[in-house]
């Protein structure tokens, strides 16, 4: 009899585990199909699914999160928030719960708490750049630049993967007289991303930049301004450390305008090559901290396909040309394409650039 009463609870042990476990699958295919459907712009569809998602596994975090973000989408602000100020009482949720409330906050014309959730945010997340990217876009839109610019670094420093942060990084500095920063966060930004609206604004902008930034003044004279900082510093050890750009990045570039007389694609291809040659061999650069980007581009020279990728950096800079050299190289840019979806830039904690190292 005991032996029977054992069976009976394992078995019905055992059946509610399966439909606990069933529950969880039926959960997890509404809440995918959700998701579909917000990414397809029907955000009112996609409620109902998580609604029945939400009943069959509560426990789980991201349903909730992505039912703020259908609101969110359609615009019902006090609803994204009055879900979302319970969910940020969680342990086991990411910094994505802080930004979409911010967001929402801001939305709403309550600045404040928009700045007090994504503060409140980084207190739990201090590695999340996207909320660090939040925070400068809020000193942006009062116009605050150089407070601005801290959030966006700081987000580059602590989280250097994430894109947006180089984004906004190099918009800002290439509007400045310190382009040299905005040109090495552009690129970097470029790699990071890839392929969107936001990649053929800065390639542009890189490309304009250089035509701006370097003058040829007659046959035998150039000048070039990427910066003008011109402050010495007096480390600790008693060494003069001159400033990044005019120290590193305007020699560098000087030396690598040898024999050039005007800016295009062609002249900047050869520019560029000259310059990760000279980076790699000048001793003052020797001297200076790694820069990961150019390092990533003495890797792209020595995998052979420097020229494909700086023509793919400048593109949107003048359209007509990079088409016509696409065009007489389909081969090689088809090969580089293959080679540079494997061999991305990866940037650590231990190679992050940003101004603050430099």
């Amino acid at each position: 009899m005991h032996k029977i009463t054992l069976l009976l609870l394992l078995s019905i042990w055992v059946g509610q585990a399966a439909m606990a476990q069933a529950d969880r699958d039926t959960a997890e295919a509404r809440y995918n199909t959700a998701i579909a459907m917000m990414e397809d712009g029907k955000p009112a569809a996609a409620i109902p699914l998580l609604e029945e998602a939400i009943r069959l596994n509560s426990n789980e975090w991201a349903y909730h999160y992505e039912m703020a973000y259908s609101k969110y989408m359609l615009q019902d602000y006090n609803a994204v928030v009055e879900i979302l100020k319970k969910l940020v009482k969680r342990k086991d949720i990411n910094s994505r719960v802080y930004q979409l409330l911010g967001n929402a906050y801001d939305l709403s014309g309550k600045r404040d708490k928009a700045l007090e959730a994504y503060e409140k945010g980084l207190k739990v997340f201090p590695a999340a750049g996207n909320l660090y990217l939040e925070r400068g876009v809020m000193e942006v839109n009062v116009k605050d630049y150089t407070k601005a610019m801290g959030y966006f670094e700081k987000g580059i420093e602590v989280d250097p993967m994430f894109p947006s942060n180089y984004y906004w990084a190099s918009k800002i500095f290439l509007g400045t007289q310190e382009e040299v920063w905005g040109m090495i966060y552009g690129e970097i930004f470029l790699n990071l991303e890839r392929g969107s609206k936001r990649t053929d604004e800065i390639s542009k902008q890189l490309y304009l930049t250089y035509k701006g930034e370097i003058q040829f003044k007659d046959d035998t004279s150039v000048s070039v301004s990427f910066s003008r900082e011109n402050v010495l510093t007096l480390p600790a050890d008693g060494q003069l450390k001159l400033p990044f750009g005019v120290g590193v990045y305007e020699p560098l570039m000087l030396l690598s305008l040898t024999g050039e007389k005007i800016i295009n694609l062609p002249s900047l291809n050869r520019i560029r090559t000259r310059f990760v040659e000279n980076y790699k061999n000048v001793a003052f650069a020797k001297n200076k901290p790694v820069v990961v980007l150019f390092d990533y581009e003495q890797q792209v020279k020595e995998a052979g396909y420097l020229e494909e990728y700086n023509y793919w950096i400048l593109a949107e800079g003048d359209e007509k040309q990079f088409g016509e050299w696409r065009s007489e190289h389909k081969k090689e840019w088809e090969e580089f394409i293959a080679w540079f979806k494997k061999n991305p830039l990866k940037i650590t904690q231990e190679n992050v650039f940003y101004r603050g190292k430099y």
